[in-house]
């Protein structure tokens, strides 16, 4: 499963001296009573696993390689809804209880499929859309469709309008939250990686609103890579504001840690009818 087995699947597999002896080279890792894994699995699965649970939510997602808003300081980790959990192995996770079947789980962890109902439905917005257009980027569209299709009972419009928006173009979450914050602003209608290109200039900005002639960019340090990079990014925006684009560049730090300052500015710039404007302007710091 994985990289991870019973103590006696292995005998079975081998014999108990060659568990013995791996144990020994630490070519496998004992993690729990009975329950090893090998050196490379990541220590959320190890632990779930030697817990007897399963990765859900986030700590899914990671597992089957969407990436995320935020890693966890802790796995999600979901029991039988009956199961005694021990207090130390509570204090080692973020539980949650739900009664799986077997096409419920995959290995270690809760299945892609309801890996994204679950994120979907109980995950804040811009968290279940960062993992909802990661999986779509990981080739999962008919996953996605499947959960929109099927999914009933509370949450269930709230999992339809996620699946809906979700869009593979998102270059990472950094972008997917940025978009999360401009799907609440009324009057802007954003695009992924849009193509911008005349006879004078040529970019793909972060998201796009061709109608009001807006452009959103997701500025961090790394991106530039060097100099070079970051002198022809400077004059290929200088063009665009001077063909009568707006450009507005948010850092990693405004949009994960100040999302109402970034909403603000948004509302101000788009000026729409439906939304009241902030009584003073957003401050710079």
């Amino acid at each position: 499963m994985g990289g991870m087995a019973t103590r006696a699947d292995l005998i079975g597999a081998t014999s108990r001296a060659d568990v013995d002896r791996a144990v020994r080279h630490h070519d496998v890792i004992r993690v729990g009573q009975g329950r090893y894994t090998l050196p490379a699995v990541d220590s959320a699965a190890a632990l779930a696993f030697r817990v007897n649970g399963r990765l859900s939510l986030t700590s899914a997602a990671l597992h089957h390689g969407w990436e995320v808003k935020t890693v966890p300081d802790k796995p999600h980790v979901v029991f039988p809804r009956h199961r005694n959990v021990p207090k130390a192995w509570r204090e080692k996770v973020v539980l949650h209880r739900a009664d799986l079947g077997p096409d419920d789980v995959c290995g270690v962890a809760t299945s892609r499929e309801i890996t994204l109902l679950q994120c979907l439905r109980l995950l804040p917005y811009d968290e279940a859309l960062a993992i909802a257009d990661s999986a779509l980027r990981h080739g999962e569209d008919a996953t996605l469709r499947r959960v929109a299709a099927q999914v009933q009972g509370a949450g269930s419009a709230k999992v339809r309008r996620i699946a809906l928006q979700a869009d593979a173009r998102a270059a990472n979450p950094f972008e997917s939250v940025t978009r999360a914050i401009c799907l609440q602003v009324p009057g802007l209608s954003v695009t992924p990686q849009a193509v911008l290109s005349t006879d004078h200039y040529w970019a793909c900005p972060d998201l796009v609103d061709r109608e009001r002639r807006l452009v959103v960019e997701c500025e961090s340090y790394e991106w530039h890579g060097n100099r070079k990079g970051f002198l022809k990014d400077i004059r290929r925006y200088t063009l665009l504001s001077a063909d009568g684009w707006t450009i507005l560049r948010f850092t990693w730090d405004d949009v994960m840690l100040r999302p109402d300052w970034v909403r603000d500015v948004l509302v101000r710039t788009v000026g729409d009818a439906r939304t009241e404007l902030p009584a003073v302007w957003p401050l710079a710091a």
